[in-house]
């Protein structure tokens, strides 16, 4: 029976710790399952105690405690190996071992007639022994705890060194990685030790210097790369970088194994180590002398794009300078025939030849143009102006061309409109004129209308305009050639129309200067409709609106800001020009007027006259002989006392061109071929009303 109870407390234990194991794998609550198998083994231990006390009672009368008391040392100290895993577990079945002990010898010594003295035998053996069980239960915990720890410290420590050994292998794999990589890289590789000398290069390195590996390993680099031609300053502040733990990055000049010299890119890292001391530099070194020729080569192209831009521009200018002197003589000369008596004959032929001169004039002009807008050399002058006088001046241009067609020309602007904006006029009438001009060309009958209104960008304004015709219209396939220089939307229509094809092409870079646009629709045979954006800017509340003066100069008293007018009734006028046709031509516009007329052939027989004659007005031609324009101006300006308006009348027609003659000293600027209307302008400013002259 006893066996029996045993058995079966055993089996219900490992049941319940079984099951409680499963519980913990499921998720279960770890308090309550250290409860519940503290319930199981103290029904264990029950069990054990109950088998126990059938043995102590087996022996009837002549019981004897010796057996039960043995068992019950060897269940405690059974329970007590177990502290370390459960200790509640072990605490109970210890504690109900020690009770039964307890209960027993008191149920002996008050119910059976025992012995007292043998009574107090067996219970100071029982306590020896559980004294014992103590000790040896305590030994061998500590045993197991001192164990436990060294298998944690051994674990731990296999642990690291796996740790340890996996890392060394991943930077073994990874050192293999890097050690491929700068063998078989395109670049130099080279390191450098803490001494200065090569430790290691690569394939590269063999391939760009022409020295081996066992040539260049133990060697200083400088020693055996450095060239004759090679900076010294850049060697010098490549070692002062890396001593200082820094990274150099730059360009150095190395010699060949064999001799020829090239450039290389070299990216220095020094490598420091835990006691802060450089342990290594390593280089990665490109060969760009390729890239070097090539920059020279681009920067030689550079240049003689430049040099060419510069033989374009003076070749232009000469050729301007060149064209208009004669033409000059052309305009004049049939200018003034046209107002001779002539035959209707003789009439047709001068007005061929003032037409063809305007146009090869007008040719010249647009040429100019696009050659300072593809130079970039176009500059604007933003100056505050009147929106409807700029427009309606324009129009009233070009209307004389509508009524020779019998083309309706009209302009529409928008209320809408502020009247002063700020922007470079004179090039706003230029893209008008240009388009304008287009559409009267190409419309037979209906009407050419120009629309104006202004949008907001911000606070910017937006000066919108379009030109709208009725003419033959343009392919749509064509639309975006219509822009390109020197050319027409159809071969046929230069021939029929003629034109150089430059209008548009100048009217589109004009307004891309303004940052606008030109858009473009069109419709064969039902006419064309330009829209023209130019971003300009509203006028400063701090400057003050004036009117732009259109005349073609203006000849200011500095002092008044009024017209300069002269007491003579007649003017004395010096003509600095050393065309003879020019000097002609001249002459014959001022014949009728009120003045007395010299002339001089160079610059410095100009300032001789000015000092001898004190002219009232200098026309000053900018090229000369013996001195020009400019520095006979300057010598004029610092020498005369009775100092003369000076206007240049010159074939140079740049906008560099005026600045120049405004900077020597000059009042005004006319260019070549000059009309007799524009001429007697400038003498109108000075006819006398006040006794009054500049003095300097």
């Amino acid at each position: 029976m006893a066996a029996v109870l045993v058995i079966a407390g055993d089996i219900l234990d490992h049941l319940c710790l079984r099951s409680a194991l499963r519980m913990l794998d499921r998720g279960g609550d770890l308090p309550r399952l250290k409860l519940f198998t503290m319930l199981s083994a103290g029904v264990q231990a029950v069990t054990i105690v109950a088998a126990i006390s059938l043995a102590w009672d087996s022996f009837g009368a002549h019981s004897e405690p010796l057996l039960a008391i043995a068992m019950l040392t060897g269940v405690a100290v059974n329970g007590g190996v177990a502290l370390p895993f459960h200790s509640g577990a072990a605490i109970v079945r210890m504690g109900i071992y020690g009770a039964a002990i307890l209960v027993q010898f008191g149920a002996e010594f008050l119910v059976v007639d025992q012995d007292l003295t043998k009574t107090f035998a067996n219970f100071l053996g029982a306590l020896i022994l559980a004294y014992t069980v103590y000790l040896f239960t305590r030994a061998v915990n500590a045993n197991f705890l001192s164990s436990q720890a060294t298998t944690l410290e051994l674990m731990q420590q296999r642990q690291k060194l796996e740790r340890t050994n996996r890392e060394l292998k991943e930077k073994q794999i990874e050192a293999r990685k890097l050690a491929l990589v700068a063998q078989h890289a395109n670049d130099s590789v080279i390191i450098i030790n803490s001494d200065g000398l090569i430790d290691w290069v690569n394939n590269a390195f063999s391939e760009i210097t022409g020295y081996s590996f066992n040539e260049a390993v133990g060697t200083a680099p400088g020693a055996l790369l450095n060239a004759p031609d090679t900076d010294l300053d850049v060697v010098a502040h490549l070692a002062t970088t890396i001593l200082a733990g820094e990274t150099f990055r730059g360009e150095i000049l190395n010699q060949h194994k064999q001799g020829h010299q090239f450039w290389i890119e070299t990216n220095q890292v020094p490598v420091i180590g835990a006691d802060g001391e450089i342990e290594m530099v390593v280089a990665i070194e490109r060969d760009i002398s390729a890239m070097r020729q090539h920059a020279m080569e681009l920067e030689a192209a550079r240049e003689a794009a430049e040099d060419a831009t510069r033989a374009k521009s003076d070749f232009l200018a000469t050729m301007s300078h060149e064209i208009r002197t004669p033409m000059n003589g052309v305009l004049g000369m049939s200018d003034l025939l046209s107002q001779t008596t002539l035959n209707d004959e003789q009439n047709l032929f001068v007005q061929t030849i003032q037409t063809s001169a305007r146009t090869l004039l007008g040719l010249i002009n647009d040429i100019l143009d696009l050659s300072k807008l593809d130079a970039r050399r176009m500059e604007l002058s933003p100056v505050v102006f009147e929106v409807h006088a700029c427009f309606s001046d324009t129009i009233r241009l070009l209307r004389g061309q509508a009524q020779e067609k019998s083309v309706g020309l009209s302009v529409d602007i928008d209320g809408t409109v502020p009247r002063w904006l700020l922007g470079d006029d004179r090039r706003i009438q230029q893209i008008l004129f240009n388009l304008v001009g287009n559409a009267i060309k190409f419309t037979e009958t209906g009407q050419v209308t120009v629309r104006v209104t202004c949008e907001r960008n911000c606070k910017n304004p937006v000066l919108r305009f379009e030109v709208e015709d009725t003419g033959i219209g343009i392919p749509e396939a064509k639309l975006d050639k219509i822009f390109e220089r020197f050319s027409q939307a159809e071969a046929s229509t230069t021939r029929r129309f003629g034109g150089t094809g430059l209008g548009l092409t100048i009217a589109r870079m004009l307004a891309n200067a303004m940052d606008g646009e030109i858009l473009v629709r069109s419709e064969v045979g039902q006419g064309t409709l330009f829209t023209v954006f130019l971003h300009l800017d509203p006028v400063p509340s701090e400057v003050p609106i004036q009117e732009r003066n259109a005349a073609p100069m203006l000849l200011i008293d500095p002092k008044s800001g009024e017209p300069e007018h002269v007491s003579r009734d007649t003017l004395r006028v010096l003509v600095a020009e050393d065309n003879k046709v020019n000097r002609l031509v001249i002459a014959k516009f001022l014949k009728s007027m009120p003045v007395e007329v010299s002339f001089a052939h160079d610059g410095r027989e100009a300032v001789e006259r000015a000092l001898e004659q004190e002219p009232d007005l200098i026309f000053m031609d900018m090229s000369m002989p013996v001195m020009n324009g400019l520095d006979a101006t300057r010598e004029i300006r610092a020498k005369c006392p009775v100092q003369p308006r000076i206007v240049a009348l010159t074939a140079n027609a740049f906008e560099s061109d005026r600045d120049a003659c405004l900077a020597a000293g000059m009042d005004g600027f006319l260019t070549k071929p000059l009309s007799r209307a524009e001429l007697l302008a400038v003498l109108e400013k000075l006819q006398p009303r006040e006794n009054h002259r500049m003095q300097g």
